[in-house]
């Protein structure tokens, strides 16, 4: 479907884990961090769209629930980007602690839900999840992961809202780059430069600037 479209004024709150983070706790309220959260803010803000990063390095769908009152709907933004989901998977790899792709979906349909109703101006946009192996036993997760993914963008059908595909442009970057896997994600789950612009542009294929 087609992205929201964003002017002068429009307010963004991007939140999520780590992969959002990218050091912006470190800079204070206002840090956007050195991923592809500042590349969005750097071409939006040419276009007067303020963009406030709310990502928080390990978190997971139900860390998203607990601060969602806080970090988004006091906000009263005119767009949410989404982007959470690896965190939900790798707790299972190194500390035990699953998500089961059911108790994922319900998290993420109760951040739907209460956006919808509690800042229905806001437009939203979800971000899948994705991983690029680059360790013999990541390829493993794919079984926790795949699902997660497919929640997604099962919910972006559902719900009507657009989607920026991760996981499929990750795989075809390390296929068609010739570079390797880390090229594009340092340990297979945070990116590189390289890949926080393949973040960053993909996002802005989906939300339009006015």
């Amino acid at each position: 479907m087609s992205g929201p479209s964003l002017g002068p004024g429009s307010r963004v709150v991007l939140i999520g884990d780590s992969i959002t983070d990218a050091g912006r706790l470190a800079e204070g309220e206002f840090g956007l961090g050195h991923g592809y959260a500042a590349r969005v803010a750097g071409v939006c803000g040419r276009r007067g769209v303020t963009v406030l990063n709310r990502g928080v390095g390990g978190h997971r769908v139900v860390d998203l629930q607990a601060r969602w009152d806080q970090d988004v709907l006091a906000l009263e933004p005119d767009l949410v980007s989404i982007k959470i989901g690896i965190n939900d998977t790798w707790r299972r790899y190194d500390a035990g602690d699953e998500t089961s792709a059911e108790d994922f979906e319900a998290g993420y349909r109760d951040l739907l839900d209460r956006t919808l109703a509690g800042a229905p101006q806001a437009a939203l946009v979800l971000v899948e999840p994705f991983l690029v192996p680059v360790r013999p036993e990541q390829w493993g997760w794919r079984e926790d992961l795949d699902p997660k993914i497919q929640v997604v963008r099962r919910l972006a059908g559902s719900y009507g809202l657009p989607l920026v595909a991760t996981d499929g442009p990750f795989a075809q970057a390390v296929t068609t780059s010739g570079l390797g896997p880390q090229a594009w994600a340092y340990d297979g789950v945070h990116p590189t430069p390289a890949g926080h612009d393949l973040l960053a542009e993909a996002w802005l294929k989906v939300v339009h600037l006015r």
